[in-house]
């Protein structure tokens, strides 16, 4: 229930941010602009009970918004279970191990929670606007540096980390400028630094390696359908996000799959 509430939060700053709007004051309808009152806004049910138009106008409103909120509430139930089966069995530690282990095991979940918010927030605003706002982009490396710190962090850790951020951005920042921006955003490069931070430099190329693949299935599928043409953009921003959350949940997943292959 937490999750779908911060999704209808996470609606605002989407429809809001790339726009340059504030992301205070009173939710409107996007066509009308009429404000709308509380028993508008109860995430999901309202959307349902409004027969997903607008009360005022009568204008069909987007999926987009109670998929948002299914959608973290469904990760923040995920993230909650990968966050506790490590303090389940507490049994013969000290009351002060204890207490140190949830200690870490709390920071980590949030950090766990942010980075899945942000991401849900850069997925959807670059897929509608193609834009990635700078403020989210400034959280998720945030809540990627308290995740890191969770996990117990040296001065030799952060350089590792440091190095990975750069390495990962590397690749992205390269096609940028060769481009002149139309291969790729500056925002995929700020996005970019972010996964190496997080990941490393492996598994940030591995998930740098799934958003491309992942991109280039979804592009080449819209074309065979007609939905797009050989010059129409798409935006990576989501595709890198689901190679970054893709390495960061299941990273064992994957590397125990390309050990079948190729011996590491």
């Amino acid at each position: 229930m937490i999750g779908i509430a911060v999704g209808s939060f996470l609606n605002v700053l989407i429809d809001r941010l790339p726009q340059e709007e504030t992301i205070l004051g009173r939710s409107h309808c996007d066509h009308c602009k009429k404000d709308l009152k509380w028993n508008d806004l109860i995430p999901i049910l309202s959307y349902v009970y409004l027969g997903a138009q607008c009360r005022y106008c009568g204008k069909k409103l987007s999926l987009f918004y109670p998929l948002v909120e299914v959608l973290t509430g469904a990760m923040f139930v995920f993230v909650v279970l990968i966050g506790v089966r490590d303090v389940r069995n507490l049994g013969g530690v000290s009351i002060g191990d204890a207490f140190l282990l949830l200690h870490t095991q709390t920071m980590m979940l949030l950090a766990l929670l942010g980075i899945v918010s942000a991401s849900i927030v850069i997925f959807f605003s670059d897929w509608k606007f193609q834009i990635i706002p700078d403020s989210i982009q400034i959280s998720l490396f945030a809540f990627s540096f308290l995740y890191i710190i969770s996990r117990g962090i040296t001065p030799k850790i952060f350089l590792d980390q440091a190095v990975a951020a750069f390495a990962v951005m590397l690749p992205i920042l390269l096609v940028f400028y060769l481009s002149k921006g139309k291969g790729m955003g500056f925002g995929d490069v700020k996005l970019a630094f972010s996964m190496g931070f997080l990941l490393g430099i492996f598994s940030g190329f591995m998930a740098l390696y799934i958003g491309f693949i992942s991109g280039a299935i979804v592009g080449v599928t819209l074309l065979i359908l007609g939905k797009k043409k050989m010059k129409s953009e798409i935006a990576f921003g989501p595709f890198l996000v689901l190679g970054m959350l893709t390495m960061l949940f299941f990273e064992n997943n994957v590397l125990n799959y390309i050990r079948q292959f190729f011996p590491l």
